[in-house]
């Protein structure tokens, strides 16, 4: 038995090993790509921006305001909420008001699928006035040659499909607007980790992964699809079409250049654990087992925890702190290299427990197909197609009794 455990402590290492290798080839292959500029537009035809809102994201207003002045001579910012009801509708009235020629609202008539988002897509781009097309989430903030980005990229009739590199932002706030440790561990991952294996995939493997964050597409393009609509029952809508553009349209999808910034200063743990375990259930159903366990490789300071956990020496020990220390050495750079500034200690120090949690929600995805979202319970299959989970089967216990138990 002991033999085994050291047997498995060492492979364990040196997947781990593999991992790092893997972590900084594509921290390379992030400054490459992000070196690169597109060529300026020869034209700047109009731009409708649809920003589907649904609560009070962190510093929402200044999110949209961030959008009110982009240096792009014709663009327009449609707001959608999915009721007036709903906390972000006063604040996108507000920016109506300070820019009424820059955004307008529409507020969400019906629910004829099971994504959220789809949903309040169907109705912008129905209301959208420009040919061009941009999807851009509420928490995001985009640097000034964003749009001519866009415009240079759809220039070429054989693109279908502009997206971005995201990095996180808002863990350096202080103050009476200190960010939360789930923000913290919020823009460590989605900058060190989600970015730079979107990048690499690209570059080593040839594979497009959309991020729904920033999507941008012509309006004949989506009309040729059938319309948003054709992606309402789906949990990730990005990734499917960033799979219909090429298969229905024979077209490509292009990665930008520059970088979408998220912000996010007020997440809890809790919330941070959540959410990830629902990306990882829909990884797993958008890339297939053997693409899934594959990732793991890209968590190489859960393996080494794992070697840890079956053998601790003080050889494995220091294994792991090095690995931990290259995690977050690649984690910093990369935070460098896409919003021009390193994280600090007090998120770094934090890089073994985005690990963990992350790891866990990984194992969560490999176990489980359905997900709690926005309070609904819904089955995720095959390329992350919802459906409506089954009601839980009547109990035949006793009423008095089941509140009994659920006081125990």
């Amino acid at each position: 038995m002991e033999s085994f455990s050291h047997l498995a402590s060492m492979s364990l290492l040196v997947a781990s090993a593999i991992g790092i290798a893997i972590v900084v080839l594509q921290i390379v292959i992030l400054a490459r790509h992000l070196s690169r500029r597109t060529p300026a537009p020869r034209a700047r035809p109009p731009i409708s921006i649809l920003k589907p809102l649904c609560g009070l994201d962190d510093e929402l207003a200044d999110n949209l305001a961030s959008f009110a002045a982009l240096p792009y001579p014709e663009y327009e910012v449609v707001l959608g909420v999915a009721s007036a009801a709903d906390p972000a509708y006063a604040v996108a009235a507000e920016a109506v008001r300070e820019w009424p020629a820059r955004f307008r609202v529409v507020i969400q008539r019906g629910a004829p699928g099971l994504n959220p988002k789809v949903n309040q897509l169907l109705g912008l781009a129905a209301a959208a006035r420009a040919d061009i097309l941009v999807v851009s989430d509420s928490n995001t903030r985009v640097p000034s040659g964003y749009l001519d980005e866009i415009a240079s990229c759809l220039e070429d009739p054989t693109v279908g499909l502009v997206t971005h590199a995201i990095a996180g932002s808002g863990e350096e706030r202080t103050g009476a607007s200190r960010a939360t440790w789930g923000a913290r561990l919020d823009n460590l991952h989605i900058t060190g980790t989600m970015s730079p294996g979107i990048v690499a995939a690209r570059a080593l493997c040839g594979k497009s992964y959309v991020v729904g964050k920033s999507m941008a597409m012509r309006r004949a393009d989506v009309a040729a699809l059938g319309g948003f609509i054709v992606v309402k029952d789906v949990l990730a809508e990005d990734f499917v079409l960033g799979r219909l553009i090429p298969q229905a349209l024979g077209k490509r999808v292009v990665l930008g250049h520059v970088v979408v910034e998220c912000v996010t200063v007020r997440r809890s743990l809790a919330a941070f654990a959540s959410r990830y375990a629902r990306w990882s259930v829909m990884q797993h159903q958008c890339a297939g087992l053997t693409a899934y366990l594959g990732l793991l490789l890209l968590n190489p300071v859960l393996l080494a925890t794992g070697a840890l956990a079956l053998w601790p020496s003080r050889a494995v020990a220091l294994a792991w702190v090095l690995c931990a220390l290259t995690r977050a050495l690649a984690d910093t750079v990369a935070g460098r290299l896409s919003r021009g500034r390193w994280f600090g200690l007090r998120s770094l120090v934090l890089v073994p427990l985005k690990e963990l949690l992350t790891g866990a929600a990984w194992v969560h995805g490999l176990c489980r197909r359905s997900i709690v979202w926005r309070s609904n319970r819904l089955i995720v299959g095959r390329g992350s197609a919802l459906s409506i989970a089954p009601a839980p089967a009547p109990s035949f216990v006793p009423a008095r009794l089941r509140v009994w138990r659920a006081r125990a």
